[in-house]
């Protein structure tokens, strides 16, 4: 009797079509995600004339001195230097503030914990447009108007929300028993969260910190809002000085736009294993 072969054909294409299929998915996704990037780039090496002329085309000659010319018309060093100053300001103070508070509604048991938490974590949800009015009417009446110190509270405010809910849910994810055994050795309030969960809980506010940077740094409706003059206003802002009445200086924006983007970027390519890390704690509990 002549024994029938399994027919391996169409199982074997099965795999191989998904795979396919998977690839071309996230093929177009990255296209889109990168295809603003290549063209700003190569825009911000183009004459204005060529980019007015073919805005998709390659540029004849690389125009690197509208690199030159943007930090030299905007005072892009000066306002380089007061958006590192806001955001590494920034950063410091949410994460101490969203830090503490993370601890006390993560690791102590106490009545209304909840809902205070709920509380704070809510403040996702308000719209920082809404925020406009009654920060401008504080900063005015306490005198604060055109300072960096005012853009640092600011941003720390508004972002410690989201950094609440970063942290307490990764401060949740430790075990228990680490802090049991610290009590146990003689540990008190502070020391267990300044030895012991602070420091384990680096991915955490790594994730935190890293929002709250890419918010400080980007951020321009505040900064327009609350500063007048150039030596408290941040290098967004200093975008605007390419657009007169008459005419706009596109190569030289689209080149100082590449400038701003600079840090971002690279902060998060060598940040990005923390962040996701951050990202998935919590999600997993046992």
């Amino acid at each position: 009797m002549s024994e029938t072969k399994p027919v391996r054909g169409k199982r074997s294409l099965a795999p191989l079509a998904a795979g396919l299929f998977k690839w071309a998915v996230l093929g177009f996704f990255l296209a889109v995600a990168l295809f603003p990037l290549l063209w700003l780039v190569l825009n911000s090496l183009k004459t204005n004339l060529e980019l007015q002329a073919s805005p998709f085309a390659l540029p004849a000659r690389p125009a690197f001195e509208n690199y030159a010319n943007a930090i030299a018309m905007a005072e892009l060093p000066r306002l380089f230097l007061n958006s590192v100053v806001v955001a590494a300001g920034t950063v410091f103070l949410n994460l101490l503030v969203s830090s503490m508070a993370g601890f006390v509604l993560s690791r102590e048991s106490w009545r209304g914990r909840d809902g205070v938490r709920t509380v704070l974590e809510a403040g996702v949800l308000v719209p920082i447009i809404a925020f406009m009015v009654p920060y401008f009417t504080l900063v005015t009446k306490l005198g604060l108007y055109d300072k960096l110190g005012t853009l640092v509270l600011v941003y720390a405010a508004i972002n410690i929300p989201v950094s609440i809910f970063l942290v307490t849910s990764f401060m949740r994810s430790i075990p228990k028993e680490l802090e049991e055994a610290a009590i146990i050795d003689g540990c008190g309030f502070f020391q267990r969260y300044s030895r012991m969960i602070l420091p384990l809980s680096r991915s955490g506010l790594v994730t935190a910190g890293t929002f709250c940077f890419i918010f400080a740094w980007n951020e321009f409706v505040m900064a327009m809002l609350l500063t007048s003059s150039i030596s408290s206003r941040t290098i967004q802002l200093g975008i605007r000085f390419f657009t007169s009445q008459f005419v706009t200086d596109y190569a030289g924006m689209f080149a100082a736009i590449v400038l701003s983007m600079l840090p971002s970027v690279v902060g998060y390519v060598f940040l990005h294993n923390k962040i996701i890390a951050g990202l998935t704690a919590g999600a997993v509990k046992g």
